[in-house]
């Protein structure tokens, strides 16, 4: 049966401009990092696919080494284009990145201008698109001299293979420095996505504030630390979780006494707010008024829908910050 989308998307979603740019991005944007490899079901990363976009989330954000294997994601993102979404292309944002180890040898990772130049014509061909809304440089580079990085983004969107570029997992004394030669080229940097969650909190020791002032976009990623900011492990480690799949980012030591004591305290907390722990952590994050967008992954639609039903209670009273800051120390 032919797709048809949903002539309600855009009444309930919430959508911030980013930055001091043009460009709106939804409050909740859906990242493709797991769950959306060749190893996954892909009627089920189709259906939440098209799910997220009857939602309102136009912002897809991949990178060139998602899957698993590395660039399946952007492979598997590309049958859906083509089978279902080509006709929105002009309503998606989809943007990818470049940075960590992609290839064989010395030109496939990091952040040169051969390696970010050749990276982003691969995703292309992936996905099957002319361009990218959105190019990143995933990490920065302590061997490339950041001109080189920052040129090569700019250089992208001159050829027009990317629309806007942005920057991940950089300092704020690196993103700065990031700003000052983008600007210089006349390539604005759009927007920074790091990670950022309630109990992973190092972008507010500086970073925000930078972002703030440049006027530059903010968009988390791992806002659920990876799991442990649900009710997934309130009562063990169930056989289907992260931890359960003997997961690389996420091991049975993050459960440790402490940290419980705390996901149980916050849980309670969100419960009195008639929210799940997980919505409770995503409305935290999105009170910044730094933060553009929250990058949240699913691995079902009742999961992805659980998580944008966020958007009906973001408000939170300053007793209630200051009672989630007193949990967290």
């Amino acid at each position: 049966m032919a797709y048809t989308a949903s002539k309600t998307r855009y009444d309930q979603m919430k959508y911030n401009r980013c930055g001091n740019s043009g460009l709106l991005l939804p409050a909740v944007s859906l990242g493709l990092w797991h769950n959306f490899g060749d190893v996954n079901d892909f009627p089920i990363m189709k259906n939440i696919l098209l799910r997220a976009f009857d939602l309102g989330i136009t912002h897809f954000d991949l990178a060139n080494n998602y899957g698993p294997p590395p660039g399946s994601a952007e492979s598997n993102l590309k049958k859906v284009l083509h089978s279902d979404l080509a006709p929105h292309r002009d309503e998606l944002v989809i943007s990818t990145k470049a940075g960590y180890d992609m290839w064989d040898g010395p030109y496939g990772e990091w952040g040169s201008r051969k390696y970010l130049m050749a990276s982003l014509d691969q995703s292309l061909k992936r996905m099957g698109l002319d361009y990218v809304d959105i190019f990143y440089s995933h990490r920065p580079d302590p061997n490339t001299p950041l001109e080189e990085t920052m040129t090569a983004l700019h250089h992208t969107v001159q050829q027009g293979k990317a629309l806007y570029v942005g920057i991940s997992n950089y300092t704020a004394e690196q993103t700065s420095m990031a700003v000052d030669i983008l600007e210089r080229l006349g390539t604005p940097c759009l927007i920074h996505q790091p990670r950022y969650n309630m109990f992973d909190r190092w972008v507010e020791n500086g970073l925000l504030d930078v972002l703030e002032k440049r006027g530059v976009g903010c968009i988390p990623f791992s806002p659920l630390a990876q799991g442990l900011l649900t009710d997934r492990y309130l009562k063990g480690i169930p056989d289907d979780s992260r931890i359960g799949g003997a997961s690389i980012f996420l091991g049975e030591e993050a459960l440790d006494p402490g940290t419980m004591v705390k996901v149980k305290a916050l849980n309670q907390h969100a419960e009195q707010r008639g929210q799940t722990l997980a919505q409770m952590a995503l409305a935290w994050i999105l009170n910044r008024k730094q933060v553009t967008s929250v990058l949240i992954g699913a691995s079902s639609v009742k999961q992805l829908e659980a998580n944008v039903a966020t958007l009906f209670k973001l408000e939170f009273t300053k007793d209630e910050l200051a009672y989630i800051d007193n949990i967290l120390v």
